[in-house]
């Protein structure tokens, strides 16, 4: 009886690390904060993003994949971030279900692929894995797209805090101000300083963008800052080499960012857009930047040394 409770709870503390994973964040209470910021926009969505990160968790469980990667929610956030895609962009369907259960099996084997052969990819398997479910169903089906995806939120009530803030709930797809507090707030309690080099990076990308002349609604919104938020956690740290790095990853991310929106690929509109793909080039290149001069460091010290 005690390991059944045992399991359960192991479970549901790896599904709320998974859902804390999106942004790189080891924390069950960021997941379920960011949790409860998708249920505020969407009962749907906050079901699929649990159904999502449940599932490829399992996959994980009964792959026998390593439990140490398991708890710390890698095979969760590739698949719940496909799950709330998938909600966000159709109608709620059975066929939609069936795809999200499909979608983060094949998330989290391709995250074991990546991990094995240790390749930091961040997001790319939900990126890949959603190209292709989307293709298919706009290929093979007439599924209409959501009321989520096809409203237009309310930007009132919008002032520069929140601006930024919604740079952090674009990140999982939602458009309400509370939503974007909420998953501030969620990385803020693992990594105070996350949060706040994550809200620097998104007001970096939203001047640039506005400095572009990109729509001020879209800016507002936060679509042109979620890539850049994700950048800036993923090389925030308390040195001063980390700030360089948080900055040459967000210039990166922005340029890529536009260039790919404004360059209206049709193949990639019909695959359901760039998703965190800037975030994953930017976030890429930096890192491989940044362990060449780890290893031109050392081998300057031993030079000096000798």
């Amino acid at each position: 009886m005690n390991q059944v409770k045992g399991f359960k709870f192991h479970i549901v503390t790896n599904v709320f690390k998974g859902i804390g994973q999106i942004m790189l964040q080891e924390n069950s209470l960021t997941g379920l904060f960011f949790t409860l910021g998708i249920f505020l926009g969407s009962v749907s969505m906050g079901v699929a993003v649990l159904f999502a990160a449940l599932t490829g968790t399992l996959t994980a469980k009964i792959l026998k994949y390593d439990q140490k990667e398991i708890s710390k929610g890698l095979y969760g956030f590739s698949p719940a971030l496909v799950g709330v895609a998938l909600i966000f962009l159709f109608k709620n369907e059975v066929l939609i279900w069936i795809c999200i259960f499909l979608g983060s099996i094949s998330a989290a084997m391709l995250q074991h692929f990546f991990i094995k052969r240790k390749i930091a990819v961040f997001t790319f398997p939900f990126i890949l894995v959603t190209w292709v479910f989307v293709t298919l169903l706009h290929q093979f089906t007439h599924i209409a797209p959501s009321d989520a995806f096809m409203s237009v939120p309310d930007l009132s009530d919008i002032d520069n805090f929140t601006s930024e803030t919604n740079g952090f709930g674009e990140v999982i797809f939602q458009s309400s101000i509370w939503a974007g507090l909420l998953f501030f707030i969620g990385v803020y309690i693992n990594s105070p300083i996350a949060a706040l080099y994550g809200l620097l990076g998104s007001a970096i990308s939203s001047a640039l963008s506005f400095h572009g002349h990109e729509p001020i609604n879209e800016i507002h919104m936060g679509l042109f800052s979620f890539n850049a938020v994700l950048c800036a956690i993923v090389f925030a740290g308390n040195k001063k080499i980390d700030g360089i790095l948080v900055l040459l990853s967000v210039l990166i991310c922005v340029a890529i960012n536009i260039g790919l929106v404004n360059a209206k690929i049709e193949i990639l509109q019909n695959a359901g857009g760039a998703f965190t793909l800037p975030f994953v080039i930017a976030a890429y290149l930096v890192s491989h930047l940044q362990k060449r001069k780890d290893k031109l460091q050392t081998r300057l010290k031993k030079y000096l040394i000798s």
